[in-house]
């Protein structure tokens, strides 16, 4: 026999008189476990190494134990005095002690059915009954990271998780239980409860749940924290999470009625439960890489932490108030919030839908309604690295709680952002204004413009929208060439839109674009005055994602040059990596413009926008008139855009724009094999454009089938969005984080709308 099986062997001996022993080591965390046969029957001897508090907590626990064996028999472990009466033993050290044998088969190795659910929920309430009015003040006074109410204990952990899709993901948990919980702890009603009911500590017996083991995880918590961790473990592994939850509230719900405040928090205790245990294997593994127990939960409860946050909490919220009768929350009638909007707001903004959704929340590529739908997000390319990103998030937070002022004071934000973001441009274009939009990054582009080269004229693309200033109106042939528009004014060039699906010149091999550069150089030609600059998107995103003919830039910049004038890309859709293979827009193209507009995914939804240019434009510019922007490079915002950047690195969203966008250009090419009223697939990376026609005709838009989809996506909760002159364009630019599984619920979604249109 081992060494050190020789001293428990003594122990039991001499301690307990017990004879004819075989020990069998157990799996554990902090303590050593064994199973021990004796002739006087199985008990569980436990090892500790004496630490300072210990005692009072296994004392602690053991007085849990006494008072809730008064009253059963073979439920809960019972600590078995030694010769002398004591309950502990102490010995070079190590603090041991016997507990009885509770008999059963674990419930992480029977079939489960809704009946042994329920059964799990009554034996859990009627435990919990029991410690109601027990107190122990070393339990009381216990700080245990496993513990719910301390998910925070684990936040350093979270680095020792090694991939960064899944560190967001914990992180975005880890923030939103500080929103949604931490602010009613104090309210919830409180008892010591096992708090770690989970499948390997619970025993089965005919069907029912028997009994439960190792009560070292006990707290002094919220009662409902209790509820959370066996619904959590309950769920681990189910194609339907939430009615397996169902059926162990229920039960405990019978026995210990839970109040409706905390039914509505079981959402963000569970994924608090799954984030504990993720953050605690990945610490473990660094410690014990070859402890296998240690992560023996951890896949499942990635699965489920992974299908959590495609839940709405609403929806999450309702199921559990279903399964107890309690009240709806679920509204689906925004009737009333529509006639407050048309009251207070101008009817010059839109609705997407017919049918309105009220947006209650959101995470990463998802976003949740009253109603407690999901909507999986493939239209919203402003939360450019996901909605609610937690890094982003509290970056903005630490950072307004800090200072927040403006650019006439020197602060680190400032610098530390401007370095970073102009790392990603050419090394000519060096100086950077910030302001706090597209559209003013628009309106300062033109000014800056026209400023260095003292001209007024401007030339634009047909079709193309630069933002919603007068000056961003009167350029954008989108606006004032449409419904409600004032029509072109006599400064502004309108420049063919060098569309290679239906347009004059339809080759892309570089003699479209020539083709198309020539048009706009011709135009330039007859008009008598020179132009300050000429501006485009690389990709026409209002002209229904239409990208540049390959070479239009190469042959339009030179001549916009040479006649006096400068160059401007706006890259406010286009920028940051979105369109896979090159962070910017103009790199498509093999140019390097004067002035590059930025806007929409600089902060991830909060308002940001900037203006890049070279030393000799920004020059010009300081002629003794104050540029100054109230909010324009604030510290908040520069904190918000830095995390931005680096999450775009850390997760390789670049990458996965250029490899999820292939993916998904592929499925879209081989729809439109299937389905001709798709005319084109355009587009790339996370940036696309599907034109859909009539009578395979380019110049016939299926305008009226293209909303038709865009309404019938949606109530499969799927968004995108329509463009182009007719709005027959689907328009798909989802948050960079998109998946292949994501891209494969949006094609089949789109499949299925045009086979039944």
């Amino acid at each position: 026999m081992h060494g050190k099986m020789k001293m428990e062997k003594r122990i039991l001996e001499e301690f307990y008189g017990l004879n004819e022993i075989k020990i069998t080591k157990l799996d554990g965390y902090d303590n050593q476990n064994f199973k021990v046969n004796s002739d006087k029957g199985k008990f569980i001897f436990k090892t500790y190494k004496t630490l300072p508090d210990l005692q009072e907590l296994i004392e602690g626990e053991n007085q849990t134990l006494l008072h809730l064996n008064q009253d059963n028999e073979n439920i809960f472990p019972k600590p078995i005095p030694n010769l002398d009466g004591s309950f502990l033993n102490f010995e070079n050290g190590v603090i041991s002690r016997l507990l009885s044998f509770v008999d059963g088969a674990f419930l992480g190795d029977v079939t489960h059915t809704p009946d042994l659910f329920l059964s799990f929920g009554e034996f859990l309430a009627k435990m919990d009954t029991q410690l109601l009015n027990f107190r122990n003040s070393a339990i009381k006074a216990r700080i245990l990271n496993w513990d719910l109410k301390n998910l925070d204990l684990n936040q350093k952990y979270i680095s020792c998780i090694s991939q960064p899709e899944k560190r967001k993901l914990v992180s975005y948990f880890f923030l939103q239980f500080r929103e949604n919980v931490q602010p009613q702890l104090n309210d919830l009603r409180t008892s010591i409860i096992h708090s770690d009911a989970n499948e390997w500590n619970v025993l089965v017996k005919n069907g029912e749940v028997s009994g439960i083991i190792d009560f070292g995880d006990m707290a002094y918590s919220p009662l409902i924290n209790e509820v959370a961790i066996a619904i959590t473990y309950g769920m681990m592994g189910k194609d339907n999470p939430l009615e397996w939850a169902s059926y162990i509230l229920k039960g405990y719900h019978k026995h210990l009625p839970l109040l409706a405040e905390e039914i509505d928090l079981l959402y963000y205790l569970v994924a608090a439960r799954l984030c504990i245990s993720v953050c605690n294997s990945a610490y473990s593994r660094q410690q014990d890489p070859e402890n296998e127990y240690i992560s023996i939960s951890e896949k499942p409860a990635w699965n489920l932490l992974e299908k959590w946050i495609a839940i709405n909490p609403t929806f999450a919220a309702e199921s559990f108030r279903n399964a107890l009768r309690f009240d709806s929350i679920i509204q689906e009638d925004y009737q009333k919030e529509k006639g407050i909007r048309d009251t207070h707001l101008s009817k010059a903004l839109s609705l997407s839908f017919p049918q309105p959704i009220k947006m209650t929340g959101s995470a990463f590529q998802y976003m949740f309604d009253a109603a407690g739908k999901i909507y999986l997000d493939a239209y919203n390319n402003i939360p450019h690295v996901g909605h609610c990103h937690p890094k982003v998030v509290e970056a903005g937070q630490k950072q307004m709680a800090k200072l927040n002022t403006n650019t006439r004071y020197i602060y680190d934000q400032l610098n530390d952002y401007a370095e970073k973001l102009l790392s990603k441009f050419p090394e000519g274009l060096n100086k950077v204004f910030f302001v706090n939009s597209g559209s003013a990054a628009s309106d300062l582009a033109i000014r800056l413009a026209t400023n260095f080269t003292g001209k007024e004229k401007l030339m634009a693309m047909e079709y193309g929208y630069h933002g919603n200033t007068r000056m961003g109106i009167e350029m954008s042939h989108y606006k004032y060439g449409g419904s409600g528009g004032r029509g072109q004014a006599e400064h502004i060039l309108k420049a063919p839109l060098p569309d290679t699906y239906k347009g004059q010149f339809r080759n892309n091999d570089g003699s479209a674009g020539k083709a198309y550069a020539q048009l706009a150089i011709d135009l330039m030609k007859k008009d008598d005055s020179k132009i300050a600059a000429f501006i485009a998107e690389p990709v026409v995103g209002c002209g229904g994602q239409v990208p540049l003919a390959k070479g239009y830039l190469k042959d339009i910049y030179p001549a916009i040059r040479e006649q006096g004038g400068v160059c401007i890309s706006d890259e406010v859709q286009v920028g940051f990596g979105r369109l896979g293979k090159c962070f910017w827009g103009f790199e498509m193209q093999e140019v390097v413009p004067d002035i590059v507009v930025l806007g929409k995914p600089m902060g991830n939804g909060h308002p940001m926008g900037a203006v890049v240019t070279t030393d000799v434009i920004a020059d010009a510019f300081a002629n003794g008139m104050e540029f100054f922007s109230s909010f324009g490079g604030n510290p908040v915002s520069c904190a918000i855009g830095t995390a931005v950047l680096e999450v775009i690195e850390e997760e390789r969203l670049q990458e996965n724009a250029t490899q999820t966008g292939d993916y998904l250009k592929n499925l879209l090419v081989n729809l439109k094999e299937i389905h001709p009223e798709i005319g084109d697939v355009r587009g790339s990376g996370l940036f696309f454009g599907v034109e859909l026609i009539q009578n395979q005709n380019p110049n016939q838009p299926a305008t009226a089938l293209a909303k038709k989809i865009q309404n019938g996506l949606k109530e499969m909760g799927i968004l995108i969005g329509t463009d182009g002159p007719d709005h027959n364009v689907l328009k798909i630019k989802p948050p960079m984080c998109f998946t292949r599984k994501n891209v494969d619920q949006l094609v089949g979604g789109l499949n299925s709308q045009l086979q039944a249109k």
